[in-house]
């Protein structure tokens, strides 16, 4: 990471993070926004997601049809994802071409046109879109057990929103999140490539800095500490699988406690990915829950889940049953596993090697031009780019007892949501 990097805040707030990258003639360019379902109040569901999707519906100056053929005519690569905390944009591109980014950004920020006939044709998509995922065995029960795990924050909510929501959200609720969110001091620019920083430096003052500073109107969030009390799920539905997914509370990703959990959840299932653009992969063959449940055929599958969120949100174990296997059984297998490593001394080689999956994951992902602009902005939505710029080493740094101590501290049976799929046949029967 000795590339050259530098950051600039503009008076409007604006926040620039530019990295050259000289390795190949390509560029990646990012707009962040501090805005995801974290923002949005009951009646507003699904509003973050339904405004990233208008924003390719284009600009007087920028038309959609003119964003997209410009991006695919020098064979660029463009996209949008909405999360929990923060709605991004981004172009990966030919070097030389990087003004068309440029241009296309700082034009919607401001200029986005919505129009009825789109907006109602956003709707129809949309909930089509909840509809597949809703048609989802695992992501149902994913909803069903990431909603329970929350009493009062609106990390509770689905991304995509509700279908009540969805179909009584209008234009104009769309207009007013657009004009309160989409501000420069909301957002940030992450730049990484084969550019001269200077260079581009002026020319994203030039498009930004008549931009005025605006105050940003947020809810009130007060985060949840603890699952208070064990819950389960119990779902039936098509399909011939059957899942299980056990959420616990992680730590924001500013917690201390959050890179031992990092280790913790490569022990017990192997390292989750906090990359978008892969760069490899780490076998979870090594882990202690599949070498429990999968090699003693109790799973077809098991794996962990950890984010890097503002706030505190869960940790999920999900597992795919064996044909017939019963899932109580499979659960206290489980929970055998985590219990011997609650009381287990932990060996220092056991710790090794699960850092160095961990680090090994992150590291593949480093590769790509565009996880590194991504990583740039990524961080500054939960923390800080020196929480990425330090992150092997605080990997490095985590002690054995840390690890029992969070191992301890959040994987309690009596603070948990346990959701169970079972297709309907099992119900019949």
């Amino acid at each position: 990471m000795n590339q050259d990097f530098i950051s600039e805040k503009l008076d409007n707030g604006l926040r620039i993070f530019l990295r050259e990258i000289h390795a190949a003639p390509i560029v990646s360019h990012w707009v962040w926004y501090r805005v995801g379902s974290r923002d949005e109040v009951s009646g507003q569901r699904g509003l973050s997601h339904w405004v990233e999707h208008m924003q390719f519906k284009g600009t007087p100056k920028w038309p959609g049809s003119l964003m997209e053929r410009s991006i695919a005519r020098v064979g660029g690569a463009w996209n949008a994802f909405t999360h929990l905390d923060w709605t991004t944009f981004y172009e990966t591109l030919p070097a030389n071409q990087l003004e068309i980014a440029l241009s296309i950004e700082a034009d919607r920020m401001r200029n986005s046109i919505y129009e009825s006939n789109e907006f109602e044709f956003e709707r129809s998509v949309i909930l089509s879109e909840k509809e597949g995922k809703d048609n989802d065995p695992f992501a149902r029960l994913n909803t069903a057990v990431v909603k329970a795990a929350f009493s009062l924050h609106p990390y509770q909510n689905d991304i995509i929103g509700t279908d009540e929501d969805l179909h009584h959200i209008q234009l104009n609720d769309l207009d007013r999140h657009y004009q309160n969110y989409y501000q420069p001091a909301n957002a940030l620019i992450a730049i990484a490539g084969d550019f001269e920083s200077q260079i581009i430096l002026e020319k994203i003052k030039q498009l930004y800095q008549s931009y005025p500073l605006a105050v940003i109107s947020r809810p009130t969030i007060k985060p949840e500490m603890k699952i208070e009390s064990s819950k389960e799920i119990l779902m039936y539905g098509p399909g011939d699988m059957s899942f299980i997914q056990v959420a616990y509370r992680s730590p924001a990703a500013a917690d201390p406690d959050f890179f031992a959990y990092t280790i913790l959840d490569s022990l017990l299932s192997g390292p989750s990915s906090l990359n978008m653009f892969g760069g490899g992969g780490i076998s979870n063959r090594t882990s202690r829950l599949y070498r429990r449940l999968v090699e003693k055929e109790y799973a077809v599958a098991v794996s962990g889940g950890l984010q890097a969120t503002i706030d505190p949100y869960v940790y999920d174990l999900s597992i795919t049953l064996q044909p017939l296997q019963a899932p109580e059984i499979v659960l206290k297998k489980m929970d055998e596993e985590i219990e011997h490593l609650l009381t287990t001394k932990v060996k220092g080689k056991t710790i090794d090697r699960a850092i160095k999956q961990a680090a090994a994951l992150f590291a593949y992902g480093l590769e790509s031009v565009t996880n590194q602009a991504f990583w740039i902005g990524y961080s500054e939505m939960f923390a800080n780019y020196s929480w990425f710029n330090n992150y092997l080493d605080r990997l490095r740094d985590v002690h054995p007892r840390h690890v029992l101590e969070v191992a301890q501290k959040y994987l309690h049976p009596e603070n948990r949501v346990v959701g169970f799929y079972q297709p309907e046949t099992a119900k019949e029967g």
